[in-house]
């Protein structure tokens, strides 16, 4: 039997099953930079701090840069009736066996020693799936204020926390879903290793959304602030980060698996006995 709660909102109805009582999950995805959106969806311009309807369950808000800028995101897409948030986007490597491009499905997330909880029978069904496609690491996941710049910063961290990657928004985002009592799933690709950080010269020429000023760019490589070499290995590193990330979404859809539920097998069961009466 499927009920449907007349309260929601048009990214979609909840859907429940009286056995099991299962609830299709209408999913929220924070994400903190354009490149990161659009390995979502096609989509050449993402408006800061929307709501946008990306699939018939799921909506994006874009939220910048930063724990706080993604809190927000998360609040707004709460406000939308959404049943379930999802962190989408890459991480710094805080492990040196993780390398560009391998796909981080967390068990904890943390910040500031606070311990925050996922989703894991919805990340390991994710798990199970892209694992034959891509390399999937677990472990913890833990936040940092501002973007790690050297290989120093990250072994502390890593050695502080026993996580293997971090990155500034899914902490923040987990917590909303925690004060919530909603479901929380993080995927993250890495985006660069330990032995290959941003250099910190670097921030001055992104804006908030991740993407460059290209005038500042030019002038922090001609004053030598940033070599050539380095934004080649940045760039590598951004470009497997959202091939895994694309993956993702070509193999699970914009539910990430949140629909390979029993659901299926009881509403056949159900229809099996219905004909079977007959």
């Amino acid at each position: 039997m499927v009920m449907q709660n007349s309260s929601q909102s048009d990214a979609g109805a909840l859907l429940c099953f009286d056995k099991g009582g299962y609830q299709l999950k209408i999913i929220g995805v924070v994400t903190a930079l354009k490149s990161e959106a659009s390995c979502l969806v096609d989509k050449r311009r993402f408006p800061l701090y929307q709501v946008v309807d990306i699939g018939d369950r799921t909506s994006l808000c874009l939220s910048s840069i930063g724990g706080s800028a993604a809190r927000g995101a998360a609040l707004k897409l709460c406000g939308q009736n959404i049943n379930a948030l999802v962190s989408f986007g890459v991480a710094a490597a805080l492990d040196d066996k993780l390398i560009p491009g391998d796909l981080v499905l967390p068990e904890t997330i943390m910040m500031d020693g606070e311990i925050l909880p996922v989703d894991m029978e919805w990340r390991d069904r994710l798990h199970g799936i892209m694992s034959k496609h891509v390399t999937v690491t677990s472990g913890i996941l833990t936040s940092c204020e501002a973007p790690l710049t050297t290989r120093a910063q990250k072994l502390a961290l890593g050695e502080a926390t026993g996580a293997c990657a971090a990155d500034m928004e899914s902490a923040a985002v987990a917590k909303v879903a925690a004060d919530a009592g909603i479901s929380f799933l993080a995927i993250r690709a890495i985006v660069d290793p330990l032995e290959f950080s941003p250099p910190e010269a670097l921030m001055g020429a992104v804006y908030p959304d991740g993407s460059v000023d290209a005038i500042q760019l030019i002038k922090l490589v001609l004053n030598r602030s940033v070599s050539i070499v380095t934004l080649i290995h940045l760039a590598l590193g951004m470009h497997v980060a959202r091939s895994a990330l694309t993956e993702v979404v070509q193999k699970t859809g914009l539910t990430f698996a949140s629909d390979y539920m029993p659901y299926r097998d009881a509403e056949l069961s159900e229809s099996r006995s219905v004909d079977t009466s007959d």
